[in-house]
């Protein structure tokens, strides 16, 4: 077999799929020896980034330094409900220790609520912080507690406020991303701003399936469950590597 990673089939190449992928290392149970794991595995298999927990975010860039992998982390997560202060905080010290892509969770409450206003200001304190420094972010919705008019109003102001993605949830509410969730988020979300799906993505099928509908990342730490597949399907040499780490609640 082959170990080139361009092969191609019909439909995508290898690292089509794996750069779809944010390897996320969340789980508050991950000890460092498990997180040092996480990332040799997003290394072997040359996904897009980790998503890791914030504390260990200077670790890993420094781990990934030189790699085409990014360091990234979360930002009021998981519950959203941190103060906007806080929230621009934890950007300011997430760019500091060398994230380039922050993935921040909006304050549920106030947009159950209504409290546009206040949604609007927070979100784009964040992004400022983030494109000022050359940096990228990820708005979370956590779409399991939300009705469409809040998703779609949500879409709405990311747009205005040039996010770089929108994403359906953390891992750690009551539900995932959905085909339909997806399908709506894209149609309602200017084309500049990207989309990405968590909670879900556990295999190469599903993540095939939300490709097709425009979705551009996911957030998984089912990566080799994900990535083994797609290689042999492309026949390439499997990847061996002591790498792991299950980075999200009910199996991100």
């Amino acid at each position: 077999m082959t170990s080139d990673p361009m092969t191609t089939t019909d439909d995508f190449q290898y690292l089509d799929i794996a750069k779809m992928i944010d390897h996320s290392l969340l789980l508050p149970t991950l000890t460092p020896d498990e997180l040092e794991a996480g990332i040799d595995l997003a290394l072997a298999y040359d996904v897009a980034s980790v998503c890791i927990l914030p504390y260990y975010l200077a670790r890993c860039t420094e781990r990934l330094a030189g790699s085409g992998v990014l360091p990234s982390t979360t930002i009021g997560f998981p519950h959203g409900g941190h103060t906007t202060q806080i929230k621009i905080a934890e950007a300011e010290l997430a760019v500091r220790d060398g994230c380039q892509e922050l993935d921040m969770v909006v304050n549920i409450s106030k947009v159950l609520g209504g409290d546009w206003q206040y949604v609007r200001e927070e979100i784009g304190g964040v992004i400022e912080v983030a494109h000022a420094a050359g940096r990228k972010v990820k708005v979370i919705f956590e779409n399991s507690y939300l009705q469409d008019e809040h998703k779609i109003r949500l879409c709405e102001i990311c747009g205005e406020l040039d996010a770089d993605w929108v994403k359906t949830s953390t891992g750690f509410g009551s539900g995932g991303a959905t085909l339909a969730d997806l399908e709506l988020m894209r149609r309602c979300t200017p084309a500049h701003v990207q989309v990405k799906a968590a909670g879900g993505v556990r295999d190469l099928a599903t993540l095939l399936n939300v490709r097709r509908v425009g979705v551009t990342r996911v957030g998984a730490s089912r990566t080799r469950e994900i990535l083994d597949p797609c290689r042999q399907q492309l026949g390439l040499d499997p990847i061996v590597s002591k790498g792991g780490g299950e980075g999200e609640a009910r199996g991100y």
